[in-house]
């Protein structure tokens, strides 16, 4: 840590896993800057505090049933923590506000400002209640961001005509989503979906800035400008985040560390490492389907399959074809999750398979690793027409979940010319969000005088 300005920053992830990495890496910028950090969590989810003994930790009940805690549902979740953590919040919030007044002079840190994620949004009223500034830290790219909030006029105006369209020409209110890209979102839009985006839009733009922790100029060039007139307030973007601390990270789940050992037996770029986030799920079917797929691929794998990976399903293991399973020892490895950063850096590393989570995506940019798309929802859908289609840096499966769909993407990148033409690019596409990285130090710095 650099030397103490004596300002203290409040930060409030939303506990699921893609939030709260970005946020605790937001959180060591800052602290490298000379900020005292606190940190009020949820009981749910709760970021290991003993990971991170420089910062203060608060947590705050959740009102979370064990059933509600355990739902797939990601908008009812967030509505119902939304509602559950409002008074928990403020009495924790007012008690730190009060704690600073009667401190003496020699031990006073003011409080700066609240950051918290755009998810969240009872705290722009109250942080403005208490004379509060508040950031908004922001995990999707900045394109998806500020477009997503037409969807519900969308659904409400053009929902059957896209059910009418070519499935595959573009979508021209959402570029560089197709037709049946947005029909997949809009299909899972509901009233309550829709009245959650609005309050999140408009306590965004009443918010005193918003962060996009993971995006910067080199990918979101497109969209910056647009952004910074939508909202009309400052706009940071700092890049991939977890490049500032490599190697750090907040992980919910515990990884399994004798991947790396294993990759170390393999040879350079010829591993195609499997993971689909924390939250996506898929059927048993699909499960054999993509086993089938990497089996008949003959190039070695590293599987993330969580334990809750198959949704209503045995327990995975259980769920593998039996000559799969006879396989497993000669050529891949499955285990139920890993730490990614590391995997991702490693030599072995050749090629990606991935649900295209933005954090996900950023983090295999920044690694040079090159991707097959295999978007679930939401976001993922838009993420992985900018790798596939945009950068050029991945091969898109469009959702075709069929063994020989998957042996065939992974021949095309692992062993073909047009595998070698996506490396090209990517080598291309790191070195140049490698130096955003540098650049961002300094942005960082402006970051902190800003909410100083």
């Amino acid at each position: 840590m650099g030397k103490s300005n004596g300002l203290r920053v409040i930060l409030f992830p939303l506990p699921l896993q893609g939030c709260i990495n970005p946020m605790i890496q937001l959180a060591k910028i800052l602290h490298s800057r000379g900020f005292s950090i606190t940190v009020i969590h949820t009981r749910f989810n709760a970021p290991k505090a003993s990971s991170h003994p420089l910062f203060t930790f608060f947590e705050i009940p959740d009102g979370l049933s064990e059933t509600e805690a355990t739902t797939h549902d990601v908008t009812l979740l967030l509505m119902l923590l939304n509602r559950n953590c409002e008074s928990p919040f403020r009495d924790c919030l007012t008690k730190l506000l009060q704690s600073v007044d009667s401190e003496t002079e020699q031990e006073k840190q003011r409080i700066t400002c609240l950051i918290d994620d755009s998810g969240w949004v009872f705290t722009q009223p109250l942080a403005k209640s208490l004379n509060l500034p508040r950031l908004v830290l922001n995990t999707y790219k900045v394109s998806f961001f500020r477009n997503h909030f037409v969807l519900p006029k969308l659904r409400r105006e053009m929902y059957l005509a896209l059910q009418d369209s070519k499935q595959d020409d573009p979508a021209e209110e959402f570029p560089p989503l197709r037709n049946k890209d947005l029909l997949q979102i809009l299909d899972v839009e509901t009233e309550v979906l829709d009245s959650y985006s609005k309050m999140i839009l408009e306590t965004t733009k009443a918010s005193s800035g918003i962060i996009f922790v993971s995006s910067c100029e080199e990918l979101d060039q497109d969209s910056l400008s647009q952004a910074r007139e939508d909202f009309k307030v400052p706009i940071f973007t700092i890049g991939p985040s977890h490049s500032y601390f490599p190697g750090s990270s907040s992980s919910l789940f515990t990884p399994d560390e004798t991947c790396i050992p294993w990759l170390d037996k393999q040879e350079d770029k010829s591993v195609i490492y499997v993971s689909f986030g924390s939250i996506s799920t898929i059927s048993e079917s699909e499960l054999v389907e993509i086993s089938w797929g990497l089996g008949n691929s003959d190039q070695p794998f590293l599987w993330v399959v969580r334990v809750d990976s198959v949704v209503h399903g045995k327990e995975c293991v259980e769920t593998f074809p039996k000559e799969f399973i006879e396989k497993l020892n000669e050529r891949g490895k499955i285990v139920t999750w890993t730490p990614q950063q590391e995997v991702l850096k490693h030599r072995a590393i050749g090629g990606f398979l991935t649900h295209n989570g933005w954090n996900s995506t950023v983090e295999s940019v920044s690694e040079g690793v090159p991707m097959i798309c295999l978007p679930f929802q939401w976001d993922q859908l838009l993420n992985a027409r900018f790798v596939s289609e945009v950068w050029m840096v991945g091969i898109h499966l469009e959702g075709r979940i069929e063994r020989n769909e998957i042996e065939r993407a992974i021949t095309r990148l692992f062993l073909e010319t047009e595998g070698e033409a996506i490396r090209e690019r990517m080598e291309l596409l790191k070195e140049k969000v490698g130096r955003s990285v540098k650049q961002n130090g300094d942005r960082c710095g402006g970051l902190g005088s800003d909410i100083g």
